[in-house]
Parts: structure tokens; C-alpha cells; sequence
């Protein structure tokens, strides 16, 4: 019974009964949507003002301002080099496994969802996309939730407490006690994860149906097993130059994991993260400016989810597509995977943008990859939040701003805490059979 008590485990149950009820009650499953909606949205609705206090308790506390200028010059090489790493994976995946030929998919019409997505994604300009960083108003950005826009006031008031104000001033205390109380409302939303999970893994299922894993399940599958290397090879490589290893990352954030893996949706995870990056050894400052700026300028699974698509889709519906275009459209996916969303869909309408940019591929293509797109969304979720969780750790890594004895401290604290559940589990488990025992004597 101890281990039930693990937030893990209460999420990975619910996860495997909304998969049963998916498969045997579709109809239920479908009802069970709210559950998951509305956890989501309790948790976006804490994004803007964690990453308010966040960033500016950092950037007020920190000692030289010249860092935070170094620090954005390299968050945005870094966040550029490694998603092109990312499409570039993704063009070569699709061009060695050819997913899409023999689908022979040439007479596809324009559906409404084609279309809705289409309408969408023509007004997602470059220029819409920088001018919509700046609010209209400062209550307007938390308002809406617009987490760039957030981000903007955030530095922008980080600085100016920074310069203006002491250290002892009553601002910045209250700031510090408002981050605080938000974690503890964290700590009460986090409660209701395995319920959030339930209802969002439920009704997918039950939406689509058990078939839907099986239909074209040769994508899903190259997708899935890209994406893995990616993390294993290109950021495991990245944690390894800095001396930490993507194993030990991955088990310290595992709870994340599943919440992210169960909703599709990379939100989720993001103020519990901004706690435990702050635990595991990172700035503060680090933390509180590359995190969020990654979750819309550093999406690696977005990159390698949007060039694997576009190249499907130009196979299976037989349109010539040659390599020296391929090379063409990586240069548009390097602006159209930016920005945008972090919940399930967000990449889909990346993906309309980019192909109403190109407008060398049937748009009705699209309409193949909605059977799947919970699949593919779910993994792309999951590769962005790693993506995000190793910059803030490489960059922290080399500004200096990282403590390695306080993440291996914070490793061996998580190790002994479930080994110290694991001991209470199995002494419990020996009381009671010694108790069936005596009373069957």
C-alpha cells in the first residue's frame, strides 16, 4: 500500500485503467474528458505567475547584469543549433524509412479540419509571431496566458527591480512569498494528477479506438524510436560534455514524464519543473529565463514530428519532392516549428503553417495524420519537455551557475526516499502475512 502513496505509480494506474475503459467503454471514456481538461487548465492557470516570480526574483537577485545579456546570447544559439539538429533528424529518418511510400494517397480531399487548421495557420506570420511578444496591456498578458508576453514583463521588471531597489526591499520580499504560496497551491493541484491523466488518456482512447494503434503504425513507430535517439544521442550527448548523465535526468524527472505522457500536453509539467531544476543545483536566474523561453523557441520533438510529416505526406500522395527543396523547406521549419502552443495539437498547427507556406504538397495530406495525432502528440510533448529540461541544465552547466554536489545530493535524497518507501512497503507486507499466518493457526 506504501507504494500507492508514490505520485508515479497513482498516474501509471490511472493511465492503464483509462487505456481498458478507452478499449471496453468508449462511450464512458469519452465522458471522462472533463477530468483531464480541467486539470490542465488548473495547471495553466498557475503558468504566468510562476514564471512572473520566477524570472524576476532571479534576475533581481542576480550580481552582474552582464551575465543575463551572455546568458540570452547563448540560450538562442543553443535553442537554434540543437532544433535544427532535430529537423535535420527528421528529414533523414523519413528519406531512409520512406513511411509513406505505397500509401498511394493521391485523390485526398481538402476536409473541414483541413481546412479549419488551414485558416489557422495563415495567420502565422513571422511578423504576427514577433509582434504578438509585445502586450497590449500588462494585465492583458496574464490575462490571456500569452506565457512570451509574460516572459517580456518578467525581464523587463527583473531588470528594472534589479537597478532601482535594494536587496532588503518589501517588493522583492513579496514577490519571494508569492512564488512560495504558488508552489504550495502546486503541491494541492499535483494531488489530482492521476485524475488529470485519467480523463485525458480515457478519452482519447475511447475517441479513437484500439485501431487507432495499428493505423500507420510504420510513422508512429520511426517517430517514437527518432525521437528516443534524439534524447539518448544528440541530449545525452549534450549532458554528458557538462559531466551529467540523461539517465539520471530522465529518472529525476519521471514523474513529469508520465503526468506529460498521460495528457499530451507539455504545460503540465512546467511548475513543477521551475521546483525541482531550482532543487537538482540550477540558478535560479538560469532557470527562470531558459525554461520558459524553451518551450517556444527550443521544440525539438515539434522539429523532428514536422519534417518526418511533411516528407510522409509528400510520399504518400506520390508529389515529387526533391532533395535540394527538402533543403529549402528545412530553412521555412526552422521559423514555422517556433512559437505557438505546448498542448496536444499545438504542432498540427505548425504543420498547416508550414505546408500553406510551401504550398508544394496537397493540403488535404494533413487529413492522413488524424488518426494519429494523439500518438504523435504525446511524443512530441514529452521530446520538447526533454529538450527543455537538458538546455536549462547545459546552460546553467556552462555559465557557471550549476551545482553539481547539490544535484548529486538531490539524486541520492530521491534514491533514498524510495528506497526508504520500498522498506516500509515490504516490512508492512511481512506484518500482514504474519498476521494471516497466527490467525490460521
Amino acid at each position: 500500500m506504501r507504494q500507492l502513496k508514490k505520485l508515479h505509480v497513482q498516474v501509471l494506474i490511472a493511465l492503464l485503467l483509462a487505456v481498458l475503459l478507452g478499449i471496453f467503454a468508449p462511450t464512458t471514456a469519452i465522458a471522462m474528458k472533463p477530468l483531464g481538461d480541467a486539470f490542465i487548465g488548473l495547471l495553466r492557470m498557475l503558468l504566468a505567475p510562476i514564471v512572473f516570480c520566477t524570472v524576476v526574483h532571479g534576475l533581481s537577485h542576480a550580481q552582474d547584469m552582464r551575465s543575463l545579456g551572455r546568458l540570452g546570447a547563448k540560450t538562442l544559439i543553443y535553442f537554434e543549433v540543437v532544433s535544427t539538429l532535430a529537423l535535420f533528424v527528421g528529414l533523414v529518418l523519413v528519406n531512409v524509412f520512406k513511411p509513406g511510400v505505397g500509401l498511394h494517397a493521391t485523390h485526398i480531399e481538402s476536409t473541414a479540419k483541413v481546412a479549419q487548421f488551414a485558416e489557422t495557420a495563415a495567420h502565422m506570420t513571422v511578423t504576427d509571431f514577433l509582434l504578438g511578444i509585445v502586450p497590449s496591456t500588462l494585465v492583458g498578458a496574464f490575462a490571456t496566458g500569452n506565457i512570451l508576453q509574460v516572459l517580456l514583463i518578467a525581464i523587463l521588471a527583473g531588470i528594472a527591480l534589479n537597478i532601482s531597489v535594494g536587496r532588503d526591499s518589501i517588493l522583492l520580499r513579496g514577490i519571494g512569498e508569492g512564488q512560495r504560496v504558488l508552489f504550495t497551491i502546486l503541491g494541492f493541484i499535483m494531488r489530482l494528477a492521476p485524475l488529470g491523466a485519467f480523463g485525458a488518456m480515457a478519452a482519447a482512447v475511447g475517441s479513437y479506438g484500439g485501431a487507432t494503434l495499428l493505423y500507420l503504425m510504420k510513422l508512429v513507430l520511426l517517430y517514437w524510436a527518432g525521437s528516443i535517439l534524439f534524447i539518448v544521442v544528440v541530449l545525452g550527448g549534450i549532458l554528458a560534455s557538462c559531466g551529467l548523465s540523461i539517465f539520471a535526468v530522465l529518472r529525476m524527472i519521471r514523474e513529469e514524464l508520465l503526468l506529460v505522457f498521460g495528457t499530451a500536453s507539455g504545460e503540465v509539467a512546467f511548475p513543477r519543473l521551475v521546483q525541482k531544476l531550482q532543487q537538482a543545483g540550477c540558478d535560479e536566474m538560469v532557470v527562470g529565463f531558459v525554461l520558459p523561453a524553451g518551450y517556444s523557441f527550443n521544440l525539438d520533438g515539434t522539429g523532428i514530428y514536422m519534417a518526418l510529416s511533411v516528407g510522409f505526406i509528400a510520399q504518400a500522395t506520390d508529389t515529387p519532392f526533391s532533395l535540394g527543396q527538402q533543403i529549402a523547406l528545412l530553412g521555412v521549419l526552422m521559423l514555422t516549428s517556433k512559437g505557438g502552443t505546448t498542448v496536444a495539437g499545438g504542432a498540427f498547427i505548425k504543420l498547416a503553417a508550414t505546408m500553406e507556406s510551401v504550398r508544394a504538397l496537397p493540403l488535404g495530406g494533413l487529413g492522413l495524420l488524424f488518426g494519429i495525432d494523439r500518438l504523435m502528440a504525446t511524443c512530441t510533448a514529452l521530446t520538447n519537455m526533454i529538450g527543455n529540461t537538458v538546455a536549462v541544465f547545459a546552460l546553467a552547466r556552462w555559465e557557471g551557475a550549476f551545482d553539481i554536489n547539490r544535484f548529486r545530493a538531490y539524486l541520492k535524497e530521491q534514491a533514498e526516499s524510495r528506497e526508504e518507501q520500498g522498506e516500509q512497503h515490504a516490512a508492512a507486507a511481512n506484518v500482514a502475512l504474519a498476521a494471516n499466518k497466527s490467525s490460521a493457526k
